[in-house]
């Protein structure tokens, strides 16, 4: 087997596990709603508030994540992407799922919960991370490590950004992109709907979260 066929299987090895992870805690998320509500009353200023912040961070997520792509193109363990989004921190699109999941979070009207899953996030793709670097620093060597050494992990510094005259872009990955990245947009109507069934009393209020 060859190494890149190794690191393939490696970052799909990975890769599955995320998704694992994932999955049992939007899960558990579930399972919370069905029990579970803001302290905050629906209608109520800070509660939508909160939702409105929330969707803001989302709208955030699905459009950093394009722009992302305009730069990554389906390169991301083939070529070492050092400019735009990736000159100012290196896995910029996990740094945006993790404020498009602080945003679904806080769909429910909850600080609590919207701090929750976004460290829920930050944990999950931390490991991923981890192992990608891994991965990128056997096949990149030195220009690898001066890369990880001069720009952040998770938190951008934008004094850091430089661009390229020139993108090739792929529409496909971008539409690709934003498709998978609008599933964000589903905790809207999720959480408006048991926040009404917790309100008309079909579900019951277990756990208040401020």
């Amino acid at each position: 087997m060859s190494s890149s066929q190794s690191r393939s299987i490696n970052l799909t090895s990975v890769q599955s596990i995320r998704k694992g992870v994932l999955l049992a805690f939007t899960v558990a998320g579930i399972a919370f709603v069905l029990v579970g509500d803001s302290r905050w009353p629906s209608g109520s200023f800070l509660h939508e508030a909160i939702e409105f912040f929330g969707l803001g961070l989302i709208i955030l997520c699905i459009c950093g994540r394009m722009l992302c792509t305009l730069y990554i193109g389906g390169r991301k363990i083939e070529t070492l992407v050092t400019d735009g989004p990736y000159s100012v921190v290196r896995n910029p699109l996990y740094t945006l799922s993790i404020v498009g999941a602080v945003g679904v979070g806080a769909q429910l009207g909850s600080f609590t919960l919207a701090i929750v899953t976004g460290a829920v996030a930050y944990f999950v793709f931390l490991f991923v991370i981890l192992k990608e670097e891994q991965v990128l620093a056997g096949r990149f060597g030195a220009a690898y490590d001066a890369y990880r050494n001069r720009v952040p992990r998770l938190l951008p510094d934008f004094s850091l950004w430089r661009d390229l005259e020139r993108v090739e872009v792929n529409p496909r990955l971008v539409r690709v992109t934003a498709l998978d990245a609008s599933v964000f947009l589903l905790s809207i109507p999720l959480a408006e709907g048991f926040e009404y069934l917790h309100d008309i009393g079909l579900l019951p209020t277990l756990i208040s979260l401020p």
